[in-house]
């Protein structure tokens, strides 16, 4: 079995920290480099559901999109719900290991796994990573569709490939436009939109939508896109952990680790309901 600091390094080769943004906390949050790892968890969110599913899967090692401590602390008393997960992990020699920007932008990376999950070809990045000669790395991606699919088809195809949450997907736009080409982005992606305008895409697929971006975005007709498609922001970068999974894998069987892969089904979306309006367009 290797060591926490053999697979550490083996994740940091695909996600290094020096690729994430300076206000990002990603590398390792808990753990002893020398303890032996035999089984690995990969979640979106480093919440206690998750931490307690680590627990009794039995894993080693939890690797997780989302930052335990974004911003600094004065404790990690267990009163506290970050505290509680901090004291669970060492309570049961689980590491914790973030991977957040750094994973964004990686090549393959998020928003490679959301356009794999919804059957789309990547073209290029959406906003290409200037330190990257080949011109992989970067944040979003510009895909191209095998056939023209109308909006609304789109969307649906997202509703069924992309985990249930409540939300579902929103649209904005003429749900019968064509679509050929679609911009996507895992997780908050309305800051993507001077980009997602010099794409010239027909669609823009992402998550956290906000009223006043999107609606000035979508009343300057001089651009497309035609149509905003919001998804559930844990639902987009769910996809990830399957290919992190993956990729971890392909390490082990190279290495011949004895090590266990795991991707965590729980939702961890925090909307758990929706009730549409009674008339409320479909």
């Amino acid at each position: 079995m290797p060591r926490l600091s053999e697979v550490i390094a083996a994740l940091e080769n695909l996600w290094p920290a020096a690729r994430a943004e300076s206000w990002d906390a990603v590398g390792t949050v808990a753990g002893d480099p020398d303890q032996e790892i035999s089984r690995v968890l990969f979640a979106v969110d480093p919440v206690q559901e998750i931490v307690d599913e680590a627990v009794r899967l039995g894993a080693d090692l939890l690797v997780t999109h989302h930052p335990l401590y974004l911003r600094g602390t004065t404790t990690v008393a267990a009163h506290t719900f970050k505290g509680r997960v901090v004291h669970t992990l060492i309570k049961h020699d689980i590491a914790l290991h973030v991977a957040h920007t750094n994973a964004d932008t990686a090549d393959p990376g998020v928003s490679d796994a959301l356009a794999g999950a919804l059957g789309l070809r990547v073209v290029r990045p959406l906003v290409p990573d200037p330190t990257d000669p080949e011109g992989r790395r970067g944040l979003g991606r510009v895909c191209e569709l095998d056939h023209p699919v109308t909006v609304g088809e789109l969307a649906a195809r997202a509703a069924v490939r992309l985990p249930a949450t409540a939300q579902g997907i929103r649209v904005a736009g003429d749900p019968d436009a064509t679509v050929r080409t679609v911009a996507v982005s895992g997780g908050s992606g309305d800051s993507l939109f001077d980009h997602v305008r010099a794409a010239g895409v027909d669609a823009f697929l992402t998550a956290d939508l906000r009223h006043h971006p999107a609606s000035e975005f979508l009343a300057d007709r001089a651009h497309r896109p035609l149509a905003l498609l919001d998804a559930a922001h844990w639902a987009t970068e769910w996809p990830w952990c399957e290919l992190a999974a993956t990729q971890l894998d392909e390490i082990s069987d190279r290495h011949g680790w004895d090590l266990r892969v795991h991707v965590s089904r729980t939702v961890t979306d925090p909307w758990t309901s929706h009730s549409p309006s009674p008339g409320a367009p479909n």
